[in-house]
């Protein structure tokens, strides 16, 4: 299922930590948070670019940097990807990424 962001312009780097941060820290208060607890769309596509390289899932995941939309999917196997490689920090990121991914996943079929 194709996942569009209504953003144009990405989340800074400092963003998507502020983003990030902000998000783990309010599911990790609630005992089961909703589906719909995600980061914003600019942080999404901040995170996209942050791992955005040469790389098979690098190149998703800039696919969707650029363009805004892209396969569910291809970008949840590529963001999987990259989190055998990335520090603790880009391994939050991404998990908040596939987050983002199932929120709008979900919305879609609603």
């Amino acid at each position: 299922m194709i996942v569009s962001c209504r953003a144009r312009t990405p989340a800074t780097d400092l963003q998507v930590v502020a983003g990030v941060s902000d998000v783990l820290d309010r599911r990790a208060a609630l005992k089961r948070p909703p589906t719909t607890l995600v980061v914003s769309d600019a942080i999404a596509l901040g995170i996209a670019g942050l791992f955005s390289s040469a790389t098979p899932s690098g190149r998703v995941l800039e696919h969707f940097y650029r363009r805004g939309s892209i396969d569910g999917a291809d970008l949840i196997e590529a963001a999987r990807v990259e989190q055998g490689f990335a520090s603790p920090e880009g391994h939050a990121a991404l998990h908040c990424l596939i987050g983002w991914i199932r929120s709008r996943v979900n919305g879609q079929i609603d």
